[in-house]
């Protein structure tokens, strides 16, 4: 039986047909524009000299090295990330310490600082001027300019992204299920392999995703840092934007057009493991 209430909240929050269509076609004109069209773009860009053209750009010498620094740079900042991320969000969701704002404010740091600022301030850290250069110079180990500037650039970039995924999915669950295994006689790591990581699984898959495709994509940073030394610290990113000021036009594109695949990529990983927690939820 429909009551007056349930009249009032069925009108308030049923919006008129005119007003739905009207918010989707804004919706996939924005998308069209924003997205689709720059997205076509890049691939006709690309591909307008022929696939010949296209193939060669991509296993030239310098695009091998720069897409051969990018992976380098994922496979050694999303571990590190994944690690850092599971132990701030487990330390951050399971325990009561002093100190705890301030650490979720310093997980937050790489949102709020530009990636430019961020990558000034490992220069000044680790550059032939800065606070250990000198030192760094004595030991002939070399960070700026050079790939460990670039992890480390971003690694700090892309660092909120695992424990920002896992921190309300923790919190969320609650410290049930952990404290009933202690009582029951596990120890920390036990609680930890075979209660906490499992119930994490699917957060952590979609902070993953989410990291590599900004350690793949990231620019700001690792520009500042990498001194665009060709064939040995450009990643793709910046392989493509010296194409592009070369006047290279359709070999910027074809490795745009590679960058923007891992994008596809990720997307689609990502709407699978979206899909996935709806359908476990």
């Amino acid at each position: 039986m429909t009551t007056p209430l349930n009249t009032h909240i069925q009108a308030a929050t049923t919006e008129p047909r005119w007003i739905r269509y009207l918010l989707i076609s804004l919706t996939l004109i924005f998308l069209t524009l924003f997205l689709l069209l720059p997205l076509i773009a890049v691939f006709t860009q690309a591909l307008q000299e022929g696939i010949n053209v296209y193939l060669t750009a991509l296993i030239e010498p310098d695009a091998l090295a720069a897409i051969r620094l990018t992976l380098i740079t994922a496979i050694i900042a999303v571990p590190l990330n994944l690690f850092f991320g599971i132990a701030a969000a487990w330390a951050i969701a399971k325990f009561d310490f002093k100190g705890k704002s301030i650490l979720l404010t310093l997980i937050d740091l790489p949102f709020a600082v530009s990636p430019v600022i961020a990558g000034l301030i490992f220069v000044l850290l680790f550059g032939l001027q800065g606070w250990l250069g000198p030192w760094l110079s004595a030991q002939n180990f070399q960070i700026i300019f050079a790939v460990p500037g670039i992890v480390l650039a971003t690694v700090f970039i892309t660092f909120p992204f695992v424990a920002r995924e896992l921190i309300p999915l923790l919190q969320a669950q609650g410290k049930e299920e952990e404290e009933a295994a202690i009582v029951l006689g596990a120890n920390g790591w036990q609680t930890f392999w075979r209660i906490t990581l499992p119930n994490m699984k699917w957060g952590l898959l979609y902070g993953v995703i989410l990291c590599n495709a900004r350690a793949m994509g990231e620019f700001g940073a690792v520009s500042v840092v990498s001194g665009h030394i060709r064939g040995l610290t450009n990643t793709m990113p910046l392989h493509v934007e010296i194409l592009y000021n070369e006047y290279n036009f359709a070999a910027a594109f074809a490795v745009a057009s590679l960058l923007a695949l891992l994008a596809l990529v990720t997307l689609i990983l990502k709407t699978i493991v979206e899909w996935r927690v709806h359908q476990l939820s």
